[in-house]
């Protein structure tokens, strides 16, 4: 091999290198990228978890709430009168 030749494959071999740095900048950088949209992800699934447990409370209260005001309900004789306050009246 001669001078040109050595001097053509250290050219060919600085090129390669370089452009494998230049890809593992990039990927580093997507990487990054890629993290951070896991964890912004992460915090909107756990939003949204919390706002359905929270939902689940509620929609249990407000049945259970339904249930009681049904139950009392029914324990009112159809036959009842009821005063001016809306509660039935024993007579």
């Amino acid at each position: 091999m001669d001078t040109d030749e050595v001097m053509r494959q250290f050219d060919l071999l600085e090129n390669k290198i370089g452009y494998l740095i230049e890809q593992c900048s990039t990927l580093e950088q997507e990487n990054l990228e890629l993290k951070q949209k896991v964890e912004e992800l992460g915090a909107s699934v756990q939003e949204k978890t919390e706002a359905e447990q929270q939902y689940s409370k509620q929609k249990a209260l407000i049945r259970s709430k339904i249930d009681h005001l049904l139950e009392k309900l029914n324990q009112v004789p159809i036959d009842a009168p009821i005063d001016a306050s809306g509660d039935p009246t024993s007579e």
